[in-house]
C-alpha cells in the first residue's frame, strides 16, 4: 500500500525526470540551459495532460497536443521544434526510468522509494 510519504516521493522523482528530459529537449532543440524552466513546464505538461486524458475516445490525443503547446508555450520555435523537444524529451525520460529501474527505483514504490 503507498503511503502519503511515499507517494510524495514518486510525484517529486516523476517531475523531476520529467522536467530532465524536457531540458535535454530543449537544449538540443533550442540551445536552451534551464533546468527550472523545464521542470515548471514539465508540472504545467502534467496538468494538461490530466485535465485531458481523461476524455473518452480522444481524451489522449488531446492529452498529447495539450502537452506539446505546453512546450511550444514555454519554449521559442513554434509547432516543429515543439514536438522535436517532446519526442528528445521521451526519449531521455525512458533511458532515464529504465536506470532507475536498473537500480531498484520502481513506481510501484519498491527500492529505494520504500513506499
Amino acid at each position: 500500500m503507498a503511503t502519503p510519504t511515499g507517494s510524495l516521493i514518486l510525484f517529486v522523482v516523476s517531475l523531476l525526470v520529467g522536467g530532465f528530459g524536457i531540458y535535454v529537449g530543449a537544449r538540443v532543440v533550442t540551445g536552451t540551459e534551464d533546468y527550472s524552466h523545464a521542470v515548471i513546464t514539465a508540472l504545467v505538461g502534467a496538468v494538461a495532460w490530466a485535465v485531458l486524458a481523461w476524455v473518452p475516445v480522444i481524451g489522449g490525443l488531446l492529452a498529447l497536443v495539450a502537452y506539446v503547446w505546453v512546450i511550444k508555450w514555454r519554449y521559442r520555435g513554434g509547432w516543429v521544434n515543439a514536438i522535436l523537444i517532446a519526442l528528445v524529451a521521451w526519449i531521455a525520460t525512458a533511458i532515464v526510468v529504465v536506470i532507475l529501474n536498473a537500480l531498484g527505483v520502481h513506481a510501484t514504490g519498491i527500492g529505494v522509494l520504500g513506499a
